[in-house]
């Protein structure tokens, strides 16, 4: 069946039936949990769980289904809940491959994601999507893919890494494990019918599947027409409005929660003040580094912050288990724990702090304790996959000089403005000095040098431009993490420091670095495509605390402001950005000047 390899058919009926009416004897019974029915909104004392050839054969008092070589867990009156389902992820976000990223969050109880792997796509074209798929093959953790749609993200604001046009993701809908369209980012290309993108949302239409959305502050009547199209959900919401808005439109609302982006503080309102029903409100995370996911978790978190938020335990986990496996119509089989369902279930000591204990996938044991207990193999990556920075020469301190107006008197410019723990920028204009045939940052102000460096096909395209916000006294930071085309993006106080910075990068292949004064302060190499990295998630996530403490001790208190600074670069998401061809107002779909008259 297309789309629906991480999920085995259902086989053996006549196993389960039997097993369920103890005339064939049980493979694993789990006894005596508190049952988290989010099928009926209950807490069922007492329950048992027989499971047969990984699917849940019988709930209740299951004593008539265990033989000799049963194996019996006693949960000792520990609830049971369903694995947990992220509706919307990008993996690459974690810096880390596919199976380090299973290894990372199946201790917190997710068991299966859906992955829109864009950022790959917009480096590695169908050749990445193929190698995130494969590497998912043979995993515990369930991984479907959405088709991205949008590579690039905005056709002719900037220098794509590949191109995936309508035929390219019509075949990739028809592989094994892709389950949907990707978001939808082209919005401007929904509402003015371009030929490209609806025929990408009628070929998903045609084959049954859905389309997942990507509408960052669209209202009215063109929210309604971009959902006129057919299109399913949403993740770019950041207040109760926009929840409101897009779940009375019939859409699925995706409350975000990753490490930068904390929407659900906002976002859940729709729930707790404006009562609306949450069956069409799902709990994901998006962009989660690797030091969240160590330290805070993954989806058990987000539900954790729904709870704190005033949401009922038990409807927390129904927007992170049976509401996205409704949306995807997977319910059938995953979302939840009943007859015929694959075991994947989730013990937890504690209902409300979600703290969870011991993590199944279709009863087998994959996780205790917040350590994985199964083995996963390592993934050989391909060397042209770690060949990924294609900047033909070294970068020179020149290369960061942006030429004022009038020389030696001050410039008035365009400033792109950072917010911690959004998604969105804003603009103001601002006043800087000029030395000659620059313009100077103005770092006690937190105004900073920003420069986009094609990386894809060795153009020698540069954007430069200015930004505020951060607060912190560095050198320069660099980073081939910069969505979605994934150019090389540095930001800095200094031309010298920039330029140090980004040959850095140029020569690791790939990663983020931090540099002051000429001394390098941090270094995270990112080979696989310049987004992630080869070794363990635990290694990555000490390397990302170590530059975060560097980082704040340069004075930036932001929560994951790395994540704010890989933005900059995405002209899909309001209100300006920079591209490696220049300043991008989001809005109206242009260039602008960066100097101001």
């Amino acid at each position: 069946m297309r789309g629906t390899y991480p999920i085995p058919r259902i086989t053996g009926i006549k196993e389960l039936i039997l097993t369920a009416l103890g005339k064939l004897k049980a493979d694993t019974v789990l006894k005596g949990g508190i049952l988290v029915n989010v099928d009926s909104g209950e807490v069922l004392e007492n329950i048992d769980i027989a499971i047969k050839n990984g699917r849940i054969a019988y709930l209740g008092d299951a004593e008539h289904c265990i033989g000799s070589e049963t194996k019996v867990i006693n949960l000792r009156g520990r609830y049971v809940a369903p694995g947990f389902l992220d509706a919307h992820i990008h993996i690459e976000s974690s810096m880390l491959t596919v199976s380090q990223f299973a290894k990372a969050v199946l201790p917190h109880g997710t068991t299966t994601v859906f992955a829109d792997p864009h950022e790959i796509a917009n480096v590695l074209g169908m050749k990445g999507v193929k190698l995130m798929l494969d590497e998912a093959k043979n995993l515990p953790l369930r991984v479907f893919i959405t088709a991205p749609s949008c590579v690039p993200a905005a056709p002719g604001l900037e220098t794509p890494g590949a191109v995936l046009g309508p035929e390219d993701v019509e075949e990739m809908l028809g592989w094994e494990g892709v389950i949907a369209l990707g978001e939808m980012m082209d919005f401007p290309g929904v509402l003015n019918i371009k030929d490209d993108v609806i025929h990408k949302i009628e070929a998903s239409h045609e084959l049954n599947m859905l389309v997942e959305g990507h509408d960052a502050g669209l209202e009215d009547r063109e929210l309604v027409a971009y959902a006129a199209a057919g299109i399913s959900s949403s993740h770019e919401l950041t207040t109760k409005k926009d929840v409101i808005n897009r779940v009375r439109l019939g859409m699925y609302a995706y409350l975000r929660e990753g490490s930068a982006w904390l929407d659900v503080h906002e976002t859940i309102k729709a729930a707790t003040e404006a009562k609306l029903d949450t069956r069409h409100m799902c709990l994901v995370t998006d962009d989660r580094e690797a030091d969240t996911l160590l330290h805070k978790g993954h989806i058990d978190d987000v539900i954790r912050r729904a709870i704190e938020e005033g949401v009922d335990p038990v409807t927390a986990i129904q927007m992170a288990t049976l509401n996205p496996a409704q949306h995807y119509r997977l319910d059938r089989h995953i979302g939840s724990l009943a007859p015929s369902r694959l075991a994947d279930i989730v013990v937890l000591d504690d209902l409300t702090r979600v703290k969870v204990k011991m993590v199944l996938v279709e009863g087998r044991v994959v996780a205790v304790d917040g350590k994985m207990v199964v083995n996963i193999p390592e993934y050989k990556y391909p060397k042209w996959s770690t060949s990924t920075v294609n900047i033909p020469r070294e970068l020179k301190p020149e290369d960061f000089k942006i030429k004022p107006p009038k020389p030696r008197e001050p410039a008035h410019v365009r400033v792109i403005v950072a917010h911690e723990g959004s998604v969105l920028t804003t603009t103001t204009v601002e006043e800087l000095k000029t030395v000659d045939d620059d313009t100077l940052a103005d770092p006690d102000r937190d105004i900073y040098k920003l420069a986009v460096i094609e990386r894809h096909r060795g153009t020698g395209n540069i954007g430069l431009g200015f930004v505020k916000g951060f607060g912190f006294d560095i050198g320069a930071v660099a980073s081939t993490i910069a969505h979605d085309s994934h150019h090389l993006i540095v930001m800095g106080t200094n031309n010298m420091d920039m330029a140090m910075a980004a040959n850095i990068i140029r020569e690791s292949g790939g990663g983020i670095t931090t540099v002051k004064d000429g001394q390098i302060l941090s270094l995270i190499e990112l080979p696989i495509a310049g987004l992630m990295s080869n070794r363990p998630f635990e290694e990555v996530a000490e390397k990302l605390d170590r530059m975060y403490q560097i980082w704040r001790e340069l004075g930036c208190g932001w929560r994951a402001p790395f994540m704010t600074l890989s933005l900059l670069a995405l002209p899909v998401i309001p209100e300006i950005r920079l591209t490696d061809m220049g300043l991008v107002d989001v809005v109206n779909h242009r260039f602008l000047d960066l100097f101001v008259e």
